[in-house]
């Protein structure tokens, strides 16, 4: 075990998990939240009934249950429950109609009628593969995979994309793409269908019991119970804040990052960082409603995600309006019923829901009439099901959260050069040209989503480089 010091700053998923794995190496750790609470895009609270929980940003976590590092770290052991629905997502369509991707892959491929086939030569063969293409992409993306043969059968499909002739099968696929957030008909869109949508059949896409925020307060505990601290409503505004410390790992941004260490940065790396650029942003609505979202096909409320954006022509006209700057008057729209999976979000017949709208990157646009129209579409009455309801634009979703620039909820648009050099091109992307300072957020590999890899990669380089130690057990029973 080594001796020292380390600063982290931010506590979301990314921060806490290289604050977990430098404490665990030995190093007191000192964690800066400007929140009150901690979480970043994990945190939890009570809006509008103190007995409801509503998750802030993230919902549903498919990155959770397959990243190496929450496989390792072993969220079960720690008491929180990812619960898995049956359905791991729907995309209803007009007249009553909808497309379901089971967990099971059999009865999906049943569901699609002629074009199950297809599905099943898409999505089979990445699922005899799914733990090696899981921790490809789920990395710095700087070694080769550990089965060629699976990288190579992802990246056909991949350039291939969509290969349904139906429209529920082709909807059901694209919906999947649009969590790449922007141009989706290309092979950025195709890879995060391919990576999201195949493990909807292998380990699920889950909500965790009682919120996400159950996640955040399992990754705290485990820093504090290695010697961890927080401190809370500290907004670092200047690097220059934590010169005591040799290690700083920062969970934030390019933009934010810029902001904080411009005094410190060489030129040529600065203008590298304000070159980076952001996807379109997310208009989020938080609705308490009285009862289950009234589908007009009722299997939709069986789903822990529901996609709204009609056909695949629909869906690709959306988003690339939004990616320049236009908001559509039918945007796509992601929706979770977390009382549909887990009941401890029910009480007394009230139940969060929880849903955003992909719109241009800073839209100020109120977005709860907009989300509401387009879940009616689908689910005719359920304005008069709506008791409370909380809309925040893309552009104050930048002053919930900093990384959320324009509330780009990913931290950065997934292009593939975004992909390749992300923030800037560097061989260890975690690393800054400031000693002893690196980036863990999800501005750097393997970019957006709830896996800790970011955290967990940039804390392994920092032991690796300062130290010359590989990186601890995160097993529950480990102790420094």
């Amino acid at each position: 075990m080594v001796q020292g010091h380390a600063a982290v700053v931010g506590t979301g998923p990314n921060g806490l998990a290289a604050a977990v794995t430098l404490a665990r190496a030995g190093l007191d750790v000192v964690l800066f939240e400007a929140a009150p609470e901690i979480g970043g895009g994990l945190r939890s609270e009570a809006l509008f009934d103190p007995r409801i929980t509503h998750d802030i940003c993230s919902a549903v976590h498919p990155m959770a249950a397959a990243a190496p590092f929450f496989r390792a770290f072993d969220l079960a052991a720690r008491g929180v429950e990812l619960v898995r629905p049956e359905i791991s997502y729907a995309h209803p369509l007009d007249g009553g109609r909808a497309a379901l991707a089971h967990r099971s892959l059999d009865a999906t491929c049943a569901a699609l009628g002629a074009d199950g086939p297809a599905w099943r030569r898409l999505f089979g063969p990445l699922l005899r593969h799914s733990e090696s293409l899981t921790g490809l992409f789920l990395s710095d993306l700087r070694r080769p995979p550990s089965s060629p043969l699976g990288a190579l059968s992802f990246g056909l499909r991949a350039l291939r994309g969509d290969p349904f002739r139906g429209e529920a099968a082709s909807a059901l696929f694209t919906g999947v793409a649009g969590h790449a957030v922007g141009e989706i008909a290309g092979l950025v869109g195709n890879a995060v269908a391919l990576m999201l949508g195949h493990l909807a059949h292998a380990s699920g896409w889950p909500v965790p019991r009682g919120g996400s925020g159950a996640i955040a307060r399992a990754l705290a505990d485990d820093v504090t119970a290695h010697g961890g601290a927080f401190q809370t409503g500290h907004r670092v505004t200047d690097l220059g804040e934590l010169a005591g410390f040799p290690l700083v790992l920062l969970d934030t941004g390019a933009k934010e990052f810029l902001s904080i260490a411009r005094r410190q940065l060489p030129d040529r790396y600065a203008r590298a960082l304000s070159r980076f650029r952001y996807a379109p942003g997310a208009a989020k609505v938080d609705f308490l409603v009285s009862e289950p979202i009234p589908w007009a096909n009722p299997d939709v409320g069986r789903a822990g995600t529901v996609h709204l954006g009609g056909t695949r022509a629909e869906m690709v006209r959306s988003e690339r309006l939004a990616s320049r700057g236009h908001l559509s008057d039918t945007p796509f729209v992601l929706v979770v019923d977390p009382g549909a999976v887990d009941p401890t979000r029910i009480v007394d017949g009230k139940r969060p829901v929880w849903a955003y709208a992909h719109v241009p990157n800073g839209d100020d646009t109120p977005p709860i009439d907009l989300v509401r129209a387009r879940i009616e579409r689908y689910a005719p009455g359920f304005g008069d099901t709506v008791l409370e309801a909380r809309g925040i634009t893309a552009a104050e979703y930048e002053t919930y959260n900093p990384n959320y620039v324009g509330g780009d909820i990913g931290a950065g648009a997934m292009s593939l050069r975004q992909i390749a050099a992300r923030p800037t091109p560097r061989w260890d992307p975690y690393t800054t040209p400031l000693h002893g300072v690196y980036l863990c957020s999800a501005s750097t590999p393997p970019g957006p989503g709830v896996h800790g890899m970011s955290g967990y990669l940039a804390a392994a380089s920092a032991l690796k480089r300062h130290y010359g130690m590989r990186p601890p057990s995160l097993a529950p029973d480990a102790r420094p």
